[in-house]
């Protein structure tokens, strides 16, 4: 089989988390829907639902929500199918765009170091260390339930299974952003002083301003 050689760039992504007004109702759709770490299978208890005490979890976008214009340029919004395409809204933010994970787990996540690849029975792929024993799990069924209207989008799925691959394959080349800033430090000079500045920059400033 011949060999093709691609310059095709993967798209960058923060690693860090914060949630925008806009990712409310997506935190509570997903944490509804799965109840669980989708990738580990760590279970939260029923005491803790009912206390709404997700401590430890979070929702987990597939697509990040920072580069929703690049969503919209590239009318990903048709692989969502549980918002009316008359709803004025992106879709980014639809439960079919995530699912809940370990914190930890998410971090790794956004860093393309684990995906998940739903043409070989939904495979957990670890790109780096095999984290926890992860690597050869399958995705929870909770989260790809084909009877739930909500269920995760195959086709976000192989989007970031291929970046996560394309991520890889160039990771000796590329910056990995640095998330975790001392108190009182310049975050923003910080940033504009690493390789890919501006492009960080633009990220960041894209999820903050999310929902304003």
């Amino acid at each position: 089989m011949p060999i093709q050689v691609s310059d095709e760039p993967w798209i960058p992504r923060r690693i860090s988390y914060d949630m925008a007004p806009s990712e409310e109702g997506f935190s509570h759709e997903i944490q509804n829907r799965d109840r669980r770490c989708v990738i580990s299978g760590r279970i939260i208890s029923e005491a803790n639902i009912q206390a709404d005490n997700w401590i430890g979890f979070q929702a987990a976008h597939i697509f990040p929500p920072e580069q929703e214009t690049h969503w919209v340029q590239h009318n990903y919004g048709r692989w969502i199918t549980d918002i009316h395409d008359t709803s004025g809204s992106s879709k980014i933010d639809s439960c079919q765009n995530g699912f809940l994970l370990d914190v930890g787990i998410h971090q790794t996540f956004n860093q393309y170091f684990i995906s998940v690849n739903p043409d070989d029975n939904y495979k957990i792929v670890v790109f780096d260390t095999n984290h926890n024993g992860l690597d050869g799990r399958n995705l929870e069924p909770v989260c790809r339930n084909p009877a739930n209207p909500h269920s995760v989008s195959d086709q976000l799925l192989r989007w970031h299974y291929r970046q996560s691959v394309l991520a890889n394959v160039r990771r000796s080349g590329e910056p990995i952003f640095e998330h975790d800033f001392p108190p009182g430090s310049d975050m923003m000079s910080e940033i504009l002083d690493t390789p890919y500045g501006k492009e960080r920059l633009e990220l960041e400033l894209a999820a903050r301003l999310r929902g304003f």
